[in-house]
């Protein structure tokens, strides 16, 4: 997680997780530019969730692992910062005037994709 979001320990996100937040790794960094640099180091791709001109359909992607997806604000979606330096970006087909999801949405959906291709890629 990066930047302005709720982490644990904090009420509204304990009752909403039912105890996940204990179960789940997961790390904080204030720049998101900092922890992708040091993730590339590690030999990590970097793939963004986000609808641009040069954006791939998230079921046409082929992920090469490990990945570590970024998932930007509700409003704001995916720094330019962190797109600068993602390896591939991501999106999901949106249909109507709406261009945007709930996070969780669009997590749930692209992330168990990938959970499955990182299986058969096994």
């Amino acid at each position: 997680m990066t930047g302005i979001c709720g982490r644990p320990p904090h009420p509204k996100i304990s009752k909403t997780a039912l105890g996940a937040e204990k179960n789940v790794a997961w790390e904080y960094h204030w720049q998101i530019w900092r922890i992708i640099d040091t993730l590339k180091k590690d030999k990590v791709k970097i793939v963004s969730l986000e609808q641009t001109k040069d954006s791939v359909l998230y079921t046409q992607f082929k992920p090469k692992f490990p990945l570590a997806l970024i998932i930007g604000n509700e409003v704001k979606g995916v720094s330019k910062s962190a797109l600068d330096r993602s390896d591939s970006v991501i999106h999901l087909p949106m249909l109507g005037k709406k261009e945007s999801l709930n996070v969780a949405v669009a997590f749930g959906a692209v992330g168990y994709c990938l959970q499955n291709m990182d299986k058969m890629s096994e």
